[in-house]
C-alpha cells in the first residue's frame, strides 16, 4: 500500500485548498468582486498563484502514483515533498512580485521531470522484460 504518496497527496490538496482560501482572502482585501479575476496587481498574483497549482494538478498527481506503483513510494513522496516545496516557494514569490516566482517553479517542474523520466523508464523497463 502506498501510504507515503497518499499522504503525500492528501498535502498536495490541501496545499491546492489553501490557495483557494488565499484567493478568497485578496478578492476581500483587494476589493475583487466575483466573477471577476482582475482588477488589482495582488490579487491577480494569488489568482494565478491558484490557477497555475490547479493546471499542474492533473499533471502532478499521476506522475506521482505512477512513480509509487512502478518505481517506490517512498522516493514517490520523497519527489511529492520536493514538488510541494516548490509550490510553496513558487506562492512566495509570486506574492511577492511575479519575477520571482522562477525559482519556486523550477523546482516544481524539476520534481515532475524526475516523476516523469523514472514512470518512463520503469513502464519500458517492465513491458520490456514482462
Amino acid at each position: 500500500m502506498p501510504n507515503y504518496t497518499a499522504l503525500i497527496t492528501v498535502l498536495a490538496i490541501l496545499l491546492y485548498f489553501y490557495t483557494g482560501l488565499a484567493v478568497g482572502m485578496a478578492r476581500q482585501k483587494f476589493g475583487v468582486a466575483a466573477p471577476a479575476t482582475t482588477g488589482n496587481p495582488d490579487f491577480e498574483r494569488a489568482f494565478r498563484v491558484q490557477m497555475n497549482t490547479l493546471e499542474w494538478m492533473p499533471i502532478f498527481l499521476p506522475l506521482l502514483w505512477l512513480f509509487a506503483f512502478y518505481v517506490s513510494d517512498v522516493w514517490a513522496a520523497a519527489l511529492g515533498v520536493l514538488w510541494i516545496v516548490g509550490r510553496a516557494l513558487y506562492m512566495r514569490g509570486y506574492a511577492t512580485a511575479a519575477e520571482k516566482r522562477g525559482p519556486g517553479f523550477g523546482v516544481q517542474a524539476t520534481a515532475c521531470a524526475i516523476l516523469l523520466i523514472g514512470d518512463f523508464i520503469a513502464i519500458v523497463a517492465r513491458l520490456a522484460h514482462g
